[in-house]
C-alpha cells in the first residue's frame, strides 16, 4: 500500500494465546535468505523420533534454550526464524514484537495526522504442569491440529507435517520467563509501550466496560469484564472530531417546568470509560467487537469520505460500520473463510447513511 494514503486505522488482532484461528502461517523475523529447518525437524531426526523432543539450540530474545519443541517446534535451527500464525507465539515476548512490525507497517500507510485505535485483551500465564492442553470443542481441536481447519497455526494442515506430531500446547499455558503461575500477562500495556518506543503517540487507554462479561469460576480474583482500547496517533497533532461523539450531559443545571432537568443539548467531551455490552454474532467467527464500541472510533478518527484501515479485518465489522457511516473501508484478512463471510456481509443492504440509528448502541449488527 502507499505510504500516507488511509485516515485512521481501527482493528483488533488476534490476542496472544487465546485462539487458533486456522489462519496459514506465515515465517517471521531470520534470514529471508536461509534454507530453513524448522525445530520439529531437528527434534524428530535428534530426539529418537520421539514427539515432543528437546531441541538443544538457542533462539536468541525468546529463552528457549532446551524448552521442549513450543508450539510444534516452529522455529528454524538456522536463523531462528519463526513459522506460525500472530498470536501463536511460544512467548508473549515474541508475540509483542511480531505485532509492533505489522502497526510499523500501519503506521506507515496512514496520513501524517492519522490516528491507531486498537482493541487487546489479556490472558494469564497457567505455567507448568496445569492445564497443559486446551479445553473441547473446535478450538481446543484447532489448537491440537485436529478438525476442519486443522492448522495448529505451525503446520498449514498438513498432517504429514513433522509439527503435526508434536503436542499442540496454548502459548499462556506453557512456563514463561519472568511469569508466575496465575500471573495477569499484562499484554494490553506491553504492546502499548512497545509500541510507543517504535514512535507511536500514545494518547489514551480507553477502558471498555462490558456489561455483559463471559462468567468465570475464578473465586480469588475479580471477573475480568473489560479490555483496552488504546488511542495512538501517528504525530503530535493529528485528525481528531472530539463535537461528533460529546455525550450528552445527565442534567442542566435549570430545572424545567415539572421540577426536572432537562437535558443539555450542547454535550462533554466523551469520557475514558466506554460502557458497550458485547454483541452477538451468529457466525463462526469467535472474536468480533461489536458495532456500537467501535463507531465512536471512526466518527472522530476519520473525516466523511475518508478511508478507514483495518490490516485484521476478520469477520469485516469495522468495514461494514465505516460503510454504514460514509467512509471508505480496505481490510486485510488471511483467512479465506473469515475473507468470505466480511464480503457476504458488506455487501448486505447498508442502512441509511443519515438514519439517526447509526448514533450509540442502537447501531445494529443486523446484515449478519
Amino acid at each position: 500500500m502507499p505510504a500516507a494514503s488511509v485516515h485512521c486505522a481501527v482493528t483488533s488482532p488476534p490476542y496472544w494465546g487465546l485462539r487458533d484461528y486456522g489462519t496459514p502461517p506465515q515465517i517471521w523475523d531470520g534470514d529471508a535468505d536461509c534454507r530453513h529447518r524448522w525445530g520439529a525437524e531437528i527434534a524428530k531426526k535428534g530426539g529418537g523420533g520421539q514427539p515432543g523432543a528437546k531441541v538443544r539450540w538457542q533462539h536468541a530474545g525468546a529463552g528457549l534454550s532446551g524448552h521442549p519443541a513450543a508450539n510444534g517446534g516452529a522455529f528454524c535451527g538456522r536463523c531462528g526464524a519463526w513459522r506460525g500464525s500472530l498470536g501463536l507465539e511460544p512467548t508473549y515476548q515474541l508475540y509483542v514484537a511480531h505485532l509492533v512490525q505489522v502497526l510499523h507497517e500501519v503506521r506507515r500507510v496512514l496520513r501524517g495526522d492519522g490516528t491507531l485505535w486498537l482493541v487487546i485483551g489479556d490472558c494469564y500465564a497457567a505455567g507448568a504442569g496445569k492445564a497443559k492442553r486446551a479445553g473441547g470443542g473446535a478450538q481446543g481441536a484447532a489448537w491440537q491440529g485436529k478438525g476442519p481447519a486443522g492448522y495448529r497455526g505451525d503446520h498449514g494442515g498438513d498432517p504429514k507435517s513433522p509439527a503435526a506430531a508434536l503436542p499442540g500446547f496454548q502459548p499462556n499455558r506453557m512456563p514463561q520467563p519472568g511469569l508466575k503461575p496465575k500471573d495477569l500477562v499484562g499484554v494490553p500495556w506491553r504492546v502499548a509501550f512497545a509500541l510507543q518506543d517504535d514512535g507511536w503517540w500514545l494518547r489514551r487507554d480507553n477502558v471498555w466496560s462490558k456489561p455483559n462479561p463471559m462468567p468465570e469460576s475464578v473465586r480469588d480474583r475479580c471477573t475480568s469484564a473489560h479490555e483496552y482500547l488504546f488511542h495512538f496517533s501517528k504525530s503530535a497533532r493529528y485528525y481528531y472530531d472530539g463535537e461528533a461523539i460529546k455525550e450528552p450531559f445527565a442534567t442542566d443545571p435549570r430545572r424545567d417546568n415539572t421540577g426536572g432537568y432537562p437535558p443539555n443539548g450542547n454535550g462533554r467531551n466523551k469520557r475514558s470509560v466506554w460502557t458497550v455490552a458485547s454483541a452477538p454474532f451468529p457466525g463462526a467467527h469467535f472474536a468480533t467487537y461489536p458495532p456500537a464500541l467501535i463507531e465512536p472510533c471512526i466518527l472522530a478518527g476519520c473525516p466523511e469520505g475518508g478511508t478507514v484501515l483495518d490490516p485484521f479485518l476478520g469477520a469485516g465489522t469495522t468495514a461494514l460500520v465505516a460503510d454504514r457511516l460514509g467512509r471508505h473501508c480496505i481490510g486485510l484478512e488471511l483467512s479465506p473463510a473469515y475473507a468470505e463471510m466480511a464480503r457476504i456481509r458488506t455487501a448486505a443492504p447498508a442502512l441509511k447513511r443519515d438514519d439517526k440509528n447509526l448514533r450509540g448502541a442502537a447501531l445494529h449488527d443486523a446484515a449478519a
